[in-house]
């Protein structure tokens, strides 16, 4: 009995040290006392002055399951000041910093910065990404091209059926593509939608006139059209699934079965809603180990025990897009090639 009551005292006066030692040991060995918020920084790149994993941001900063989907908006000019007397160490707002004598011209909401960078992922928020098999059937198509031009690019003119009167100035151009099949089952999931630009109508009708304003492919004859809608949110906290999840990537978006991929490319994750994604989580990015007949054994290879190796851990992926079976995800760290039918898992 004195045993006992002698660890348990022992455990509860070391458990402030063991805090604080854990604490510690998710810091960077160079993180600093304060930082003043730059125009261009995300949460991410933010996370990863402090943090060793930058995916524990919700730790350090003592968010909740509400904020993280709407965490404290940081500013350019703000400072951040880590306070090491707290156990854990704590990340908190100071005093603003005025960076240069301007006016601002926009709500301050839409200067907030980014969970990770908006130029990579921002015109994949308000985009389908995915249909379901023929879903764009129905929707507004290309109809001709001026001068029978057989592709059109920025600034070229095309007319459409299907708009009609319904007063929409900005439209978005997909083409199906490839099939999203989950490597686990070979079922389809969906299938990817892939954006080619925008056009604006410039004359209604049946055909309308449009304007191509961007072209990230050649647009063609044929080619289907849905509203522009409002820009997506990108102000998701860094965050590990709230349950042990594990999945794999189908593919990098647009690529081929084969494609590789490294930092800010953009894969699809067989898992989404339905399993429990959310928008800002982190994942790991693993490499399945390989079987090797084991070197020690008398019997030829093919009839040898197998060895089953580690699966080896190489990359983080920030989620940022989920649809019910599927997730888009964005590459922050890779130190090797990304591939299809690698897997993802909490990390």
């Amino acid at each position: 009995m004195r045993k006992s009551i002698t660890f348990f005292l022992l455990a509860f006066s070391l458990s402030p040290w063991l805090a604080f030692a854990q604490g510690a040991a998710m810091l960077q060995d160079s993180a600093p006392d304060r930082y003043i918020v730059q125009k261009g920084d995300t949460l991410w790149g933010i996370a990863t002055k402090f943090l060793k994993d930058p995916w524990r941001w919700q730790e350090i900063w003592r968010l909740n399951r509400e904020q993280i989907s709407d965490p404290q908006r940081i500013y350019p000019g703000d400072v951040i000041v880590l306070d090491r007397r707290q156990t854990p160490p704590r990340l908190t707002l100071a005093q603003t910093v005025k960076l240069s004598p301007q006016v601002r011209l926009e709500p301050l909401a839409a200067e907030a910065i980014p969970s990770i960078p908006a130029n990579v992922i921002e015109p994949f928020l308000s985009q389908p990404l995915v249909i379901e098999e023929n879903g764009l059937e129905k929707a507004p198509r290309i109809v001709g091209t001026e001068e029978s031009r057989v592709h059109l690019g920025a600034g070229g003119v095309a007319y459409a059926l299907g708009i009609g009167q319904s007063g929409e100035p900005l439209w978005q151009i997909f083409r199906q593509g490839q099939p999203l099949v989950d490597p686990d089952g070979g079922k389809t999931l969906g299938h990817e939608a892939t954006f080619l630009g925008t056009a604006r109508v410039t004359r209604q009708g049946e055909p309308a006139t449009l304007q191509i304003v961007t072209a990230r492919q050649e647009i063609s004859q044929g080619d289907r059209l849905r509203p522009a809608g409002p820009a997506g949110t990108n102000r998701y906290a860094p965050h590990p699934p709230a349950s042990f999840l594990k999945g794999r990537i189908i593919a990098l978006y647009t690529g081929l079965s084969t494609s590789e991929g490294g930092k800010d490319s953009i894969v699809s994750i067989n898992r989404g809603h339905r399993d429990g994604v959310e928008m800002g989580n982190v994942l790991a990015i693993l490499r399945a180990g390989s079987s090797i007949p084991d070197p020690q054994s008398t019997l030829s290879p093919d009839r040898a025990p197998s060895i089953r190796l580690p699966d080896e851990r190489y990359g983080i992926a920030f989620v940022f897009r989920v649809f019910e079976s599927v997730s888009y995800a964005l590459i922050m760290e890779s130190a090797r090639p990304v591939s299809p039918g690698d897997i993802v898992q909490s990390p």
